[in-house]
C-alpha cells in the first residue's frame, strides 16, 4: 500500500473520531425527558416539596465532587429543592432499571417525584438550572 493511502487512511479515521467525539460531548450536557422512574429507592426524606435534584455517582467518580458542589450551589437558596446522592458502587441493579450508563448522572424530579429530565455526565451548571427553573416555575431563582 503506498505511504500516501495509509495516511489518508489514518487521517479519514482522526477526523471521525473527532466528529464522533464531539457529538458525543455535545449530548452529554442537554437534558432528556427521562418519563417515569419507580421512586422506592430514594427516601421520601431526601425529596424536596417543590423539586429535588439527584446525583448518580460511584467511588471512583473524579468528576462527582464538583458536580454536587455545583448541584448543592444552585439550590442554596431555593425553598423546597433538595438535592440527594445515590452511590451506585453497590447498586448495579439500581443503574441498570434506571439506564444509567455513565457516572455523574444527574435527574431533575418534579414535586410529585417524576423524573422531568436527566443528564447524562457532567452537566453545564446553566443547564441545570434551566431544567429546575422550568420545573419549579420560577426563573429568577437563580
Amino acid at each position: 500500500m503506498p505511504l500516501w493511502i495509509a495516511v489518508l487512511a489514518v487521517a479519514g479515521l482522526v477526523v471521525l473520531t473527532v466528529i464522533v467525539g464531539w457529538a458525543l460531548r455535545r449530548r452529554e450536557n442537554r437534558p432528556r425527558n427521562a418519563g417515569v422512574a419507580d421512586l422506592e429507592w430514594l427516601a421520601a426524606d431526601e425529596r424536596g416539596e417543590r423539586a429535588t435534584l439527584v446525583q448518580f455517582s460511584t467511588e471512583v467518580c473524579t468528576r462527582c465532587p464538583q458536580v454536587r458542589r455545583m448541584l448543592r450551589e444552585i439550590v442554596d437558596g431555593s425553598d423546597g429543592v433538595a438535592v440527594a446522592e445515590v452511590d451506585l458502587t453497590h447498586r448495579a441493579e439500581l443503574a441498570a432499571r434506571l439506564h444509567i450508563l455513565q457516572t455523574p448522572t444527574v435527574f431533575v424530579l418534579d414535586a410529585t417525584g417524576a423524573v422531568r429530565s436527566r443528564f447524562a455526565g457532567a452537566p453545564r451548571r446553566d443547564a441545570v438550572a434551566a431544567e429546575l427553573d422550568r420545573v419549579i416555575g420560577d426563573p429568577a431563582h437563580v
